[in-house]
């Protein structure tokens, strides 16, 4: 599956980009996938296409750095027409606080040079699936029939296509797949679409959660008891083997399954049948197993917990998903589903929008909970919606954790372009109207005069000299900016490598020595 397959056929779609290069390939992209592209190489020119061919463009998609006009003066110029056609900006400078200016400025997507022309389709397609009707009728769909298939995995990032990719290979086959990731990135998911586009669609999917069972009971769990086989049994139990025969067995934490319930494991796996407790012989099961882990199995062998042979007969097809904060162009597209799918379910009685600024505060947000997180965070939005659409308001949780993040509700913005610097909660003034500056309410004004000087700290300075006058070490700079880098570029290795004229292994070797872990953002600034 991918997401372009049901796109609209015939969609005009308008490019404004001005590398030729890349504005070639744009449009050979476009076309490939049935678009007609309208091409312009300035966002003037761009506006004047879009004047002449009134309410016949679908989506835009804009770069960002262009001369004349660039993109975020252009979506402020879309603004002030009052048009709302979807917008696709490119970025390939700028952490994501560009994307988050974009995202406030009323973008709807964005991708990252270089763009492949599968990503750009997927986008544009995702942008042409608004229509709100179509939502509420595949929620209505899917609230009934309960299955879950690939189409209803929302992806737009290049990692969670390559994730869909792989697992519709593994459906096609019953060989065993373990889903790798942390807690909440919808590796459930996955599998049960796994399931979905098997041959054993339609047939049990039992999902096991091996971290929340009692260790003295996941025997008789997973693969059930006689009656009278222990204290307590009063009753024979099958087990679950034995409910997912024909189907699936999916289990969730592998990791975290006893040694001893490890070997049986094996057993089923490498022979197809089971040992229920209490019972003299061995049952037969026909099971497709799917597991996940949130932890580094091959660490968790060498540390003894886990059997190195059924690691092995489980780990034949690994597939790693990644956590949100490594995949934020899927942020947008999931909160409008959310919004849609919360909306139906609730009964509120009428479609729930997803304001411009609202998008950007949830982008600019790392989600340590990853999906189940943001899930929880925009139900409980939805429920408590004043308004037909969620804002900024809504999510007081995620802004208190943002406190570098400030929208135009936290700033004095001075007129003359200089960086804008962080104010306390003051009624406007005589004096602030002297100064050409606008004063509005901050909603963390808790923010210390000392926390805003650091605040507004440009991140992209590296100072050369300590706090003795002296210069400091080549080594503890090179570490700063192999921080910055890595935050700069968002963990991309091979992007991080090459811009700072280094090979990865070169890379990998410098994160060890000066102990940098590329998968905690929180620890790039240090």
């Amino acid at each position: 599956m991918t997401a372009y397959n049901d796109a609209k056929g015939g969609a005009q779609i308008l490019v404004v980009e001005d590398d030729p290069v890349q504005r070639r390939l744009l449009k050979n992209a476009v076309e490939r996938y049935g678009y007609i592209a309208h091409m312009a190489e300035n966002g003037r020119l761009g506006l004047e296409i879009l004047k002449r061919n009134s309410g016949q463009i679908n989506v835009i998609v804009l770069d960002l750095m262009m001369p004349e006009m660039n993109g975020l003066e252009f979506l402020g110029a879309l603004h002030e027409m009052g048009t709302d056609i979807p917008v696709i900006v490119q970025t390939g400078q700028g952490g994501i606080e560009t994307v988050v200016q974009a995202m406030r400025a009323g973008a709807f997507d964005f991708v990252v040079k270089p763009v492949s022309p599968e990503r750009i389709a997927s986008s544009i397609s995702n942008a042409l699936k608004l229509d709100q009707r179509e939502a509420k009728a595949r929620a209505g769909r899917k609230s009934r029939s309960g299955a879950i298939s690939f189409e209803d995995i929302v992806s737009a990032s290049p990692a969670m296509m390559r994730v869909i990719d792989l697992a519709q290979r593994a459906a096609q086959s019953t060989i065993p797949v373990v889903l790798e990731g942390e807690s909440g990135v919808g590796k459930e998911l996955v599998a049960r679409a796994i399931q979905a586009g098997s041959d054993r669609s339609g047939k049990p999917f039992v999902t096991v959660n091996c971290g929340a069972i009692p260790h003295n009971l996941v025997e008789s769990i997973l693969f059930g008891h006689e009656k009278g086989a222990f204290t307590g049994a009063t009753e024979r139990h099958i087990g679950k083997f034995m409910e997912a025969d024909g189907g699936t067995l999916f289990l969730d934490e592998v990791g975290d399954l006893p040694l001893e319930v490890q070997v049986k494991l094996l057993r089923a796996v490498q022979q197809g049948e089971i040992e229920t407790v209490g019972a003299r012989q061995p049952h037969k099961v026909n099971v497709r197993l799917i597991s996940a882990t949130n932890k580094d199995l091959i660490e968790e062998v060498k540390a003894g917990r886990f059997r190195e042979d059924l690691y092995y007969r489980l780990n034949v097809f690994p597939i790693t998903m990644p956590a949100l904060r490594r995949r934020k162009e899927d942020i947008p597209h999931l909160v409008r589903v959310f919004a849609e799918r919360f909306a139906h379910e609730q009964k509120i009685g009428h479609s729930i929008g997803v304001s411009a600024g609202a998008l950007a505060l949830l982008t600019a947000y790392d989600w340590p909970g990853n999906i189940r997180q943001l899930e929880n965070a925009i139900f409980r939005a939805v429920v408590l919606a004043q308004g037909p659409e969620l804002v900024e308001a809504d999510f007081p949780q995620i802004a208190a954790q943002l406190p570098g993040y400030l929208t135009s509700d936290h700033l004095t913005i001075v007129a003359d372009g200089r960086r804008p610097s962080l104010v306390e909660a003051v009624p406007a003034s005589a004096d602030n109207h002297e100064t050409g500056a606008e004063t509005v309410h901050a909603p963390m004004s808790h923010v210390s005069p000392a926390e805003a000087v650091d605040l507004f700290t440009p991140d992209n300075v590296i100072v050369s000299t300590g706090p003795s006058g002296d210069v400091r070490k080549l080594a503890d700079v090179e570490e700063e900016l192999i921080r910055f880098a890595l935050k700069f570029y968002r963990g991309q290795m091979s992007q991080v490598a090459r811009k700072l004229g280094i090979g990865r292994s070169t890379l990998y070797r410098k994160l060890k020595d000066y102990g940098i872990d590329p998968d905690d953002p929180q620890k790039h600034a240090a």
